[in-house]
């Protein structure tokens, strides 16, 4: 994919970024220019899926490189982030900070500047509007994992941003649930960007980026990408080279 500036203002550019941890280089020079409205990203444990996740949503900042969200450094300004992109992670608990529906809801609302009144207010109406409205005074903890996902997404929502990231987004949750999140996900105007080791979620995706060690494998439409991916991880599947150490 061609690459704008280090600074364009249009969509979510990496620049030669690069990420190591405790001396481990995660991502190599990592350059990425994402405007398709559907993005799927995919590989292996350990290919550097979370982390560019994490770099994108400015949780982490490149040790080396430009990384750019609609012109903004994510890492610096948190703030101006919050109408631009959101994050989906995959255990809601990682998100929630608190004990009630309504309160995780005007949670977003509040730090974008609205008053306590006004953002319980609207996230009462969002409730209501999802035939919910019972919902507002409930304790977090009485919900099952695929509801307490469904209210990290309306969190997400309220707050109205242009990107959503999905990190595994269905994993773990049963059918009934994975097909309920997969109708909402379908309507979003959003742009979504969803990590994944399921191909199958993302056949339907605008462009599909493959990770390996760290580095972009592959990178194209679906029918390009997906089958190759699909091939070697059935070849490694027949293998048994997860028998040796990795120390």
């Amino acid at each position: 994919m061609p690459l704008a500036s280090p600074f364009s203002d249009d969509g979510i550019l990496l620049q030669d970024a690069s990420v190591a941890f405790s001396g481990r280089r995660v991502l190599h020079g990592m350059s990425l220019h994402l405007t398709e409205h559907r993005i799927g990203i995919i590989g292996r444990n350990g290919s550097g899926k979370s982390t560019l996740l994490r770099l994108i949503a400015g949780l982490i900042a490149p040790d080396a490189g430009h990384v750019r969200v609609d012109g903004i450094d994510p890492a610096k300004d948190r703030r101006k982030m919050l109408t631009r992109l959101g994050i989906l992670f995959q255990n809601p608990d990682h998100q929630i900070l608190f004990p009630t529906v309504e309160e995780e809801l005007a949670f977003g609302l509040i730090q974008m500047g609205a008053d306590k009144a006004k953002a319980t207010a609207q996230a009462r109406a969002r409730l209501a509007a999802e035939g919910r409205a019972h919902w507002a005074g409930a304790a977090v903890s009485t919900l099952s994992q695929g509801q307490r996902h469904w209210l990290c997404l309306q969190a997400i929502l309220l707050m109205g941003p242009a990107t959503i990231l999905l990190d595994e987004p269905l994993a773990g949750l049963d059918l009934p649930m994975q097909a309920r999140l997969a109708r909402a996900f379908a309507t979003l105007p959003q742009r979504l960007i969803t990590i994944t080791h399921d191909p199958a979620s993302v056949s339907d995706a605008d462009r599909v980026i493959w990770l390996e060690a760290g580095k972009v494998h592959a990178d194209g439409p679906p029918g390009d990408v997906l089958p190759e991916f699909v091939s070697t991880m059935d070849q490694l599947g027949m293998s048994d080279a997860d028998a040796d150490l990795s120390g």
